[in-house]
Formats: structure tokens, sequence, C-alpha cells
């Protein structure tokens, strides 16, 4: 039986993205910490507050935050927590956190190059205006202290912070020794499979990350632990760990499988396999279709079954064999 003080508890609020609800959660210690802040809307907030009455407490109890990631929908109220005196993560999570513009600058920079070598038409240029549109449901906090691997949780020693990139390069998961009690943010969800999406690297100078292939590295990286109860970012709680990286991985290599059959004589810029992949999502979706395709591209790189070179401006994919 778990104890009170043992406990992680769940809060749920709902987002305005496809992927729907997203999980907060609260655990006791030495500081009654926070782990992600859902999203920034008046709906989340005003649920989050009644789940927390509910426990007997209120926001102005929660004395640190500590957070999985920085996407909007897990970092938006981070401001609403008057006793906070420390937000806990990777450093990763600054840039979003501080609003850098220099920062989004460069980010919006980044991304018009790659499209632009992937061979995408001007008529999907237009995404790159909505790139900061997700900002609105972001918190923003000048409070960040790092965490990195093999840290433990402050004010909860029994937790082991584990680096955990791929679906964002500020990844990070919680391991608690004692029970395999794992907060693992949108590393490994029961009933979806998470994204590895494309960011820049931190500085021009580096190559850009490959999500596809961090993923599948951190995925197996967690198989080391004896991982338990899982608290994922959305969705229900599980316990079937390591069978589910199982089928996730394979699903990735049939994906790679599919990805590669379109290669018919042809050489592909990124974009012409995107459409191909992904021919009723890629308008409505093309942040997202882009980044699977990359990740594709990555991973058959990586495995030598394709090669690339650049031509007239344009980056191409070709068959080694």
């Amino acid at each position: 039986m778990t104890n009170q003080s043992e406990a992680i508890l769940k809060l749920t609020v709902p987002t305005p993205f496809p992927v729907g609800d997203v999980h907060m959660y609260l655990i006791r210690g030495e500081s009654l910490t926070l782990v992600d802040a859902g999203v920034k809307t008046e709906q989340a907030l005003n649920l989050l507050t009644k789940q927390l009455d509910d426990l007997g407490y209120k926001l102005a109890d929660i004395e640190q935050i500590v957070l999985t990631h920085h996407h909007p929908d897990h970092i938006g109220l981070v401001g609403h927590f008057p006793n906070v005196h420390n937000i806990y993560g990777h450093r990763l999570n600054r840039p979003w956190l501080v609003r850098d513009e220099e920062f989004f600058k460069r980010y919006e920079a980044y991304f018009y190059e790659l499209y632009q070598l992937s061979g995408t038409p001007k008529s999907y240029q237009s995404f790159l205006k909505t790139l900061r549109s997700p900002l609105k449901f972001a918190g923003e906090s000048d409070l960040l202290e790092e965490l990195v691997d093999g840290d433990r949780l402050p004010g909860h020693p029994e937790f082991k912070v584990i680096e955990t990139p791929g679906h964002a390069q500020s990844h990070l998961a919680f391991y608690r020794e004692t029970d395999g009690a794992f907060i693992g943010g949108d590393l490994l969800l029961s009933n979806s499979s998470s994204n590895p999406l494309l960011e820049p690297p931190e500085s021009v100078d580096q190559e850009r990350p490959k999500p596809l292939l961090q993923y599948r590295n951190s995925l197996q990286k967690c198989l080391d632990y004896q991982i338990g109860e899982v608290y994922p970012g959305h969705g229900p709680i599980f316990s079937n760990f390591s069978e589910l990286v199982a089928k996730r991985l394979e699903k990735q290599e049939q994906r790679a499988r599919l990805a590669f059959g379109l290669f018919k004589g042809n050489d592909l810029t990124p974009f012409m396999l995107c459409q191909n992949l992904f021919p009723n999502h890629i308008e409505q979706q093309f942040g997202l279709t882009m980044s699977e395709t990359m990740g594709q591209l990555d991973y058959l790189e990586d495995k030598g079954f394709i090669v690339k070179y650049i031509e007239q401006g344009k980056l191409f994919y070709s068959k080694t064999n």
C-alpha cells in the first residue's frame, strides 16, 4: 500500500491541441512539487484550482515546479503559483520560458532555411508564420534551475533524473528507484505514439538534432531501469513499459520500410517524400508530417540504406543499392 507521502497525484486539464487532455502530477516530500504545469487557458486554470482544492491544497501551496519539457501544454500555468521558489528542468526550457526574442528569430530562420532546402514550395511557407502561435498557451517565467542526467530531484531524492531527448530536446523523465514509478512526460504514451519533433541545433555551427534517432535511444536507455507504473503526460497510467517500447520501435521500423519503398528509382527531396507518405495530412499538419518524414530519412540514412546530397540548392536522398 502506497503511503500518502509517496503518492503521485494526477491532475488533468483539457488542451486546445489534438493530443487532448494533459496531466500534471503532485508529489509530496521536502517540498510540495508539481510536475509540469498544463496549458495556459482560463478553463485549465479553473479546473486545476478545483482539483487542488479537492485534495486540500491551493495554488499558493505549490512550492516548486519540475518540467518534463518545454511544449506549451506542459509549461502553460507556470506563472500562476505565487509561492513557487523555483522551477526545475532541462536548460533548453529557458528560452521558451523567458521568451528570448533572438532565440525565436533564429528558430524561425532555421525552419525557413530547412524547408527551402527540403524542396518545399512557396505555397507551404505560410506555415512559418504560425510557428509562434502555440506560445499564447505557454507560460512565462525567469526561474529555472538546470537538471541533468543522474541528478536527484530537489526535495525528492528518491527520484532520479533521466535525460530523454527525442519528442523534445528538453525532455526529462523521473524514476523512483524504491518502487519503479516513472513520471515520463511524453516519452511513452499508452494509447498514441509520441512524435519526435524537429528543432534547430543550439548554435549555427552544430549539426541538426535527429529526434527520431534520439527518441529510439531514449526508449532503449530506459529499458535499463526496472520501470513499474508509468505516469505519462497524456492518456492512462500504465505498467507495461517494456512491451510498449518494443511495439513503438517496431512500428517506427515499419514506417521506415514504407518510406524506403517509395524510392522507386528516383531520388527524393524530403518534401517529395512527405507528400507521398502523408498525402491527406501534409497541408493541415505540415510541421508534424515533415518532422516524421525527416525522422524516417535520418533512420534510413543511419542504417546505410540511403545517402543525401545537395544539388541546385536542394537536399536529395537516394538509395545506396
